[in-house]
């Protein structure tokens, strides 16, 4: 008992003193912060810089030098050959989307696709590495159009799905030309699901009332604290037909050669089972797919990033030091107990 309260008293003064520094650079923050605006920075990397050193460091370790020597005399010929003749390969951008339920990375996307489209040409490729298991129907719907503005500048869109891409995730990928899938990846998942818990009887229980008053015969359906009624989850569950009746022809609009029908069950399947339903177009990881592009296509990376507020930088890294704080401070209580 002794030890607790020596850990509490300990743990009450660090917290507090944390807390002081903390309140003391977020004025600092703010008065800085003050007329200035937010924004970002779109970051571009070569990609066949990053095979080539991936090669390069493996032949210094297995070429005798002779050979190395060699070889380097002979690249650097092709590659003045190929200044020479002023041969322009074609591009590949690569854009990364990592979906999370409200779809949050569309944020980056709009912009990356922005800077793409002005300079990007037919003759090029988009290249997106999408990871996503579904979310929110309006962020989904709008990170899909943004793939949408790739397809309509007449830029070819290849989409690689190494893990999962299933319902709002596949309703994004559906829009590339071409599908890739590792074997093991999840797709599918063509349909919507809604669900909430109610709580009036128990609020009934304890004699507490509920009152919610609307305008319009529909504007609350299913509630979480009222009384649902049958005429309510008939009008609910169409709400959900009607979405996933556009979902369906939203699919099928991009993916004409699916049995649409057999398909859209809200089932997942993966990647090898998704390629026979022509859900996918090939069986390769965006790995294998990037190494061959490299040979005879330039590629660069695109990311957009949003600077963050020192504001939020600073309670990041509070954050952080109280998540290293607390469970310094548990282990520490765990090993007391151990050692008595």
């Amino acid at each position: 008992m002794e030890f607790l309260a020596d850990y509490a008293s300990f743990l009450a003064k660090t917290v507090t003193v944390v807390l002081a520094i903390l309140a003391v650079l977020l004025c600092v923050a703010a008065i800085r912060g003050r007329g200035r605006r937010g924004g970002g920075q779109l970051q571009v990397h070569k990609l066949n810089d990053f095979y080539k050193g991936l090669r390069e460091r493996l032949e210094t370790s297995l070429l005798d030098k002779e050979r190395l020597k060699g070889l380097r005399k002979a690249e650097a010929k092709a590659a003045k050959q190929a200044r020479k003749s002023g041969e322009q390969k074609p591009r590949v951008y690569v854009l990364d989307f990592d979906g999370d339920i409200k779809a949050s990375a569309v944020e980056s996307l709009r912009h990356e696709v922005t800077a793409v489209l002005t300079m990007a040409t037919p003759q090029d490729e988009v290249v997106l590495r999408l990871e996503s298991g579904g979310g929110m129907v309006h962020g989904y719907g709008l990170a899909a159009s943004q793939l949408v503005r790739i397809r309509q500048a007449g830029v070819p869109l290849t989409v690689c799905v190494d893990k999962v891409a299933a319902s709002g995730g596949y309703m994004m990928a559906c829009i590339g030309e071409k599908i890739l899938s590792t074997p093991f990846a999840i797709l599918g998942s063509i349909g919507v699901v809604a669900q909430l818990p109610n709580l009036h009887r128990l609020l009934k229980k304890h004699d507490i009332d509920y009152e919610m008053l609307t305008a319009g015969e529909y504007k609350r359906t299913l509630t979480v604290f009222g009384e649902n009624t049958e005429k309510g989850r008939e009008k609910f569950q169409e709400d959900l037909d009607i979405t996933h009746e556009l979902f369906k022809n939203f699919v099928a609009r991009y993916r004409p050669q699916l049995s649409i029908d057999e398909v859209a069950t809200g089932e997942i399947w993966l990647g090898l089972s998704a390629l026979g339903k022509q859900l996918v177009d090939e069986l390769k990881t965006s790995d294998e797919y990037l190494a061959e592009r490299a040979r005879d296509a330039e590629l660069f990376q695109v990311h957009y990033v949003e600077k963050k507020s020192l504001q939020e930088r600073v309670g990041l890294a509070a954050g952080m030091a109280m998540d290293r704080l607390l469970l310094t401070g548990l282990t520490r209580l765990n090993q007391q107990r151990f050692w008595q």
